[in-house]
């Protein structure tokens, strides 16, 4: 246990740590700009809580309420600081974590689902993607590629860099890869809570060489979740809302790409569609920018998102948006959950609460971060927080 907290105690200096010397005073890191001086807002900082791994019987999964007919198991215990899921070759899930973490795991679907690591010490390694036999990794300095991994993630050896012009830094430097149509997805986020972000704070391809980098979208402060509808190909991503504005605004975004490199959502100037920013927001208007689809809830922490693919849930949930919503770390009251999304084909979406009580006594018990749909049709949720990846299945009216 005095190891885990070393772990963290350093994990929490990454994230407040390595201000962008341009963006903020040296003595200021980039998330507290803006933060009131009151004694409450000068209490709070990113990672509030000791990511430890929780054991299986002392996991809250049979606290979680989902609708009726569905219901929700440990699928994976033990998972230090689990953050993204995605399909790996043959029968293996890979899992990559974060500030804590620092590896990739794999962890086989069939038997006992037991984590392995196949990349260590590696800072940041968020991102993750495999795609026809190569797997790809991205830390907030680098995209790396591993080609022909099937039948050898236990000996991947050294991977490829494809791209390295990253910025790096603590804020919202840390990766979420997608790879639509032979192009791998990426973003940038804003080097602060609240600045000029430069070239940053944008969605950006490359091809998988790491060749012909294009903006796909801009004033995107801080998304670490998107994906592709599967009927129209088209990009839907959440975005994380400035802080310190004040306790219930702004909210978090569920926004829809539909014009590829030809969008701004709004950061720095305008937040949840309709709120120019105090400082950035002078002689900017709201309606110069694409609105959100839906609004999330104010610092939500909106994580995760995936298209549910499967054909196990009821037909109400096909071609569903899951959203992982992490939960405040500077807000009072904490809240966070599992959420679910429908496009309503003009241009919005309606959300609905869908796995709940991942908070008790305003103290977190999970904080739920990404999803992969497997292939039987069930859903994996990744639980960063407790070390955890639950499975949701669907068996009932």
């Amino acid at each position: 246990m005095r190891h885990i907290r070393s772990l963290v105690a350093l994990a929490a200096l990454c994230v407040v740590g390595a201000p962008m010397a341009q963006q903020a005073p040296a003595d200021e890191p980039g998330w507290a700009k803006g933060r009131p001086k009151t004694d409450t807002a000068m209490k709070m900082a990113p990672v509030p809580a000791f990511p430890v791994p929780t054991p299986a019987d002392q996991l809250p999964t049979k606290k979680f309420k989902l609708p009726p007919g569905f219901k929700v198991e440990t699928w994976a215990s033990g998972v230090l600081d689990a953050r993204g899921l995605r399909q790996g070759p043959g029968d293996n899930i890979l899992v990559s974590t974060l500030f804590v973490g620092n590896k990739v795991y794999r962890i086989p679907e069939k038997g006992k689902h037991e984590a392995k690591v196949i990349i260590d010490k590696m800072e940041m390694a968020a991102g993750i993607e495999y795609y026809k036999g190569s797997l790809f990794v991205a830390t907030n300095t680098k995209i790396y590629r591993w080609d022909n991994v099937d039948g050898k993630l236990d000996n991947l050896g050294e991977g490829k860099v494809i791209y390295d012009k990253l910025p790096g830094g603590g804020d919202h430097s840390w990766k979420y890869l997608r790879v639509h149509k032979d192009r791998l997805y990426y973003e940038v986020g804003g080097p602060c809570n609240i600045c000029d972000p430069g070239e940053w704070a944008k969605i950006y391809s490359i091809k998988l060489d790491g060749s012909d980098m294009q903006v796909y979208a801009s004033g995107v402060r801080n998304t670490v979740g998107f994906d592709f509808d599967p009927k129209d190909g088209t990009l839907w991503f959440t975005d994380n809302g400035r802080d310190w504005f004040s306790e219930e605004l702004p909210n978090d975004e569920l926004n829809h790409v539909t014009q590829p490199g030809k969008q701004h959502f709004g950061f720095p100037y305008c937040h949840q569609g309709n709120i120019p920013d105090p400082e950035f927001g002078w002689g900017k208007d709201c309606k110069d920018f694409t609105p959100p689809a839906a609004l999330l809830g104010p610092h939500a922490g909106s994580l995760g998102l995936k298209f549910y693919t499967g054909k196990m849930f009821p037909a109400k949930y096909h071609g569903a948006m899951f959203i992982a919503k992490h939960g405040p770390w500077n807000r009072t009251q904490k809240y966070n959950g599992v959420f679910v999304a429908w496009p309503d084909g003009k241009g919005g979406a309606k959300v609905e609460p869908f796995m709940t009580v991942f908070v008790e006594d305003n103290k977190y018990l999970g904080r739920p971060a990404d999803f992969l749909v497997t292939k039987d049709g069930s859903l994996l949720v990744s639980d960063d927080h407790a070390g955890a990846i639950y499975r949701i299945s669907y068996g009932g009216k």
